[in-house]
């Protein structure tokens, strides 16, 4: 594989995937390159904004009402789990407990705290638990992104 970079003034970022076939892992990069420009309406204040699905670290149920956690602010969901769980297959975001999903891209490292609990260290240094029956979701997002 070979990846070449270059900067084009005045035109918006585009990605260009040249392939001697068609493969699972030419149709997952594809998948995947696509989903990255993908958004959730956040509002934060009396405004709504655009919180793009990359910039997410994770989002939280807390007392039924749903947050999108960035790296240094968080904004109000309108919506659901079942709304978000519906646009995120085949991305960084991954189910960890009933109440939060967490994006892979931005997991520094899980590891076993007391009680058999585990917890997920953020690249912000945020923790979170996670839940041992979402453990195997969260591999299987390991395994896809390593083809």
């Amino acid at each position: 594989m070979r990846i070449e970079k270059r900067q084009v003034e005045g035109q918006p970022l585009t990605v260009i995937i040249e392939y001697p076939e068609w493969s699972e892992s030419v149709e997952s990069l594809v998948r995947k390159i696509g989903r990255m420009d993908m958004a959730f309406t956040g509002r934060i204040d009396d405004r709504s904004v655009n919180v793009s699905l990359s910039d997410i670290y994770y989002i939280e149920n807390v007392e039924r009402k749903l947050f999108l956690y960035t790296k240094d602010m968080v904004y109000r969901f309108d919506g659901s789990m079942s709304d978000i769980e519906g646009g995120i297959y085949d991305t960084g975001l991954v189910r960890i407990s009933r109440t939060c999903i967490m994006n892979t891209d931005y997991l520094r490292e899980i590891r076993q705290i007391r009680n058999s609990h585990l917890e997920a260290i953020m690249d912000n240094d945020e923790k979170l638990i996670v839940s041992r029956k979402y453990l195997p979701d969260i591999k299987k997002i390991f395994k896809r992104n390593s083809i």
